[in-house]
């Protein structure tokens, strides 16, 4: 099972890869950590969104993708383009794609003990660690 994390910020999807190897979160590196668009009202450039996302899972043979959800209200909302990003990418086909809260993903963490491996760059550790919370409820 190939599980790619995703936390969206801003107008980027932040990327991640992980699967279970002995029972332990293994790290997939990939060329591609982010994929963002930058105007989200052309439609033409949603479109390709979507389709270099799908790609991206496609190539790398991904089962589940984990995306951090973000809050609807209060300091902490998500902004507008999170949301629309968001309902693209739960359009994926091939695989199953879960919303992970963030209480899911922090307990995950403390209960398996998940430090992110030192080859990730620090924007991903909330996709690979949302990635590794469903390698474990799964």
């Amino acid at each position: 099972m190939i599980t790619c994390g995703i936390e969206l910020k801003g107008s980027e999807a932040l990327l991640a890869l992980a699967s279970l190897d002995a029972g332990q979160p293994v790290h997939l590196p990939s060329a591609i950590k982010k994929i963002g668009i930058e105007d989200d009202e052309d439609a033409g450039q949603v479109r390709e969104f979507l389709a270099r996302v799908q790609a991206f899972v496609s190539e790398h043979g991904v089962t589940h993708v984990a995306i951090k959800k973000r809050s609807k209200k209060g300091d902490f909302a998500g902004g507008p383009v999170t949301f629309k990003l968001e309902g693209l990418l739960q359009l994926l086909q091939g695989c199953e794609v879960l919303l992970v809260s963030p209480q899911t993903i922090a307990a995950q963490g403390k209960k398996h003990d998940l430090a992110p491996p030192a080859a990730l760059n620090k924007y991903q550790h909330e996709a690979w660690k949302s990635a590794c919370s469903v390698l474990f409820t799964r």
